[in-house]
């Protein structure tokens, strides 16, 4: 009996839904907006937004808390330094999921989850960069 386990197992061993759950949220707070299943997106809602009142406590506790559930330092430091302060006057409901369809090969249902004040500019910033000094290198040659 499942009495007191809360959460999807995604057909997942525990640890993969750790890792997993870790990147999604590492990435999730890069890009401030993703694309992946509704079943997934419901579960990593809570996950990111107790990450979020890390973010605006601030202390160096929990920011070691912070890297201790995602795992990557640049995430950590956008999450401390950019998110917190954006919404340090929100209580909560820093997400938002947005239904997006069905995905062609399996069907299964696809949403968006992305920050609801968020930048606009994020996705895909680390992309542009890339390319522009690829393409400076490729100019300097």
């Amino acid at each position: 009996m499942r009495h007191q386990n809360s959460g999807r197992k995604l057909n997942r061993t525990a640890s993969h839904r750790k890792a997993m759950f870790a990147n999604m949220a590492a990435s999730l707070i890069t890009h401030e907006q993703i694309v992946t299943t509704l079943p997934k997106a419901k579960e990593i809602r809570p996950i990111v937004e107790k990450l979020v009142t890390l973010g605006k406590r601030g202390d160096l506790h929990a920011r070691r808390q912070a890297i201790s559930q995602i795992k990557d330092q640049d995430a950590v430091r956008k999450l401390f330094d950019a998110i917190a302060s954006r919404y340090a006057s929100r209580n909560g409901g820093y997400l938002r999921i947005m239904k997006a369809g069905f995905r062609q090969g399996d069907n299964a249902p696809l949403a968006v989850i992305e920050f609801v004040e968020r930048d606009v500019n994020a996705k895909g910033a680390a992309d542009k960069a890339r390319v522009a000094a690829e393409a400076a290198a490729a100019e300097a040659a």
